[in-house]
């Protein structure tokens, strides 16, 4: 799904998330499902599930430590926003948060392509050298270093980053190990 986006903004078009993701499960569910079965119900169901997907143990912990510290906090998705804050919201920390950003707003150019980051950057009025990045996804690290911010790469599991894209600036284990690197203290709740 992340390939026929990217691809798509490479080439100069775009589409939104739900349409990409769309095209890419009645793919899978043409390889693998019954014939019997309602393809776009499907398709609905599991886009529908993404509001239900829990945070990692980490993440309330590292974002009221991080809040905490007088960091301004942002989030910009390929995906839909309103999915992004329902996650959030269930998690407690929806309202840490100033923006919850989508790449519509970059005319549907989608992460890592520079316009995107520009968008954000632009709608939280703040230089891209007074900003970071965190990401668990190095191709996200990579635009958004090519595109002046400090990065932060969350290093969930021991596969190591990729030596062909730009290295994050810092780089942690989970949201509560950076906000301890950045000197912020855990709050628990």
């Amino acid at each position: 799904m992340l390939r026929d986006g990217i691809a798509l903004t490479l080439a100069g078009g775009s589409a939104s998330f739900a349409e990409v993701a769309g095209d890419v499960l009645r793919t899978l569910l043409a390889l693998h499902e019954p014939e019997d079965t309602d393809p776009a119900a499907d398709v609905d169901r599991v886009l529908g599930a993404l509001r239900d997907l829990p945070v990692h143990a980490d993440v309330p912990d590292g974002v009221r430590a991080l809040r905490a510290a007088g960091h301004r906090l942002a989030t910009l998705t390929n995906g839909s926003p309103e999915t992004t804050r329902a996650v959030l919201d269930r998690a407690g920390l929806a309202d840490c948060f100033e923006a919850h950003l989508d790449i519509e707003g970059a005319d549907g150019r989608w992460k890592p392509a520079a316009t995107a980051y520009a968008y954000a950057l632009h709608a939280l009025d703040v230089p891209a050298e007074a900003a970071m990045l965190v990401s668990v996804h190095p191709w996200d690290i990579d635009g958004a270093a090519r595109a002046g911010l400090g990065t932060a790469w969350v290093r969930r599991t021991p596969v190591p980053y990729p030596s062909a894209l730009r290295p994050a600036d810092r780089q942690a284990t989970g949201l509560a190990d950076l906000a301890r690197r950045l000197g912020a203290v855990a709050a628990t709740g």
